[in-house]
């Protein structure tokens, strides 16, 4: 029989949900180093579960970037008030209220963008490889790959993390699900720039906010 209070100590060390921590716990016999590393090892086949899962609680986070330049406001929902109140959930939801201000994103997911968006940059790109002199034959699977860029401009999920590049947002939020063991979506968000649409200095706020965290 594994006792609460063991349960707890796991969760309050690895933030991971109570479930987890107390199937851990019997996996290995109430070993606390042992759970640990069985939760680290088992965490992300159960995260693919998890986000399947509704979640309607959360927060909604403001960041302000450049004494005033940049704002941005964003939603990211979790299952339970208890993880939204948490220091490391507050924590990834500013660093994606950061991403956002630096990597400026238009969409969360590939699925949100317009069809006539796509079709639209495809034949650019299809010209772009054309007037390159490329043959024909090899273009489409060019364009292909070069829609993969595109996407990683404009979807945050498939934007490179700006606090750590070798990873996507889907890695970051895939990592803390299987940590906090609930499901996370970032639903929506809002991003000002000021002065937006007119002519001016373009800063690398992406290179700022990045320098930011070293």
């Amino acid at each position: 029989m594994i006792k609460a209070s063991l349960v707890k100590e796991l969760r309050e060390m690895t933030g991971s949900g109570m479930m987890d921590c107390k199937k851990a716990l019997t996996e290995t016999d109430g070993d606390m180093t042992k759970a640990v590393e069985y939760l680290r090892e088992h965490g992300m086949a159960s995260a693919a579960k998890k986000a399947g899962r509704i979640a309607t609680e959360g927060l909604v986070e403001s960041y302000i970037h450049g004494g005033g330049r940049v704002g941005v406001l964003v939603e990211v929902n979790c299952e339970t008030d208890f993880v939204a109140n948490t220091d490391d959930f507050k924590s990834f939801v500013k660093d994606i209220a950061m991403q956002i201000a630096a990597a400026k994103p238009e969409f969360i997911r590939e699925e949100e963008v317009p069809q006539d968006d796509i079709e639209k940059e495809k034949e650019i790109l299809r010209n772009q490889a054309l007037n390159e002199g490329k043959p024909e034959k090899i273009v489409d699977k060019m364009v292909e790959g070069r829609i993969r860029k595109y996407y990683e401009q404009v979807c945050l999920m498939n934007q490179s993390f700006v606090k750590d590049p070798d990873k996507k947002i889907s890695d970051i939020v895939t990592e803390k699900i299987a940590k906090i063991g609930e499901n996370i979506s970032i639903r929506r968000f809002a991003r000002y720039e000021l002065g937006e649409g007119l002519e001016k200095k373009q800063d690398n706020f992406a290179e700022e906010v990045a320098s930011m965290t070293k």
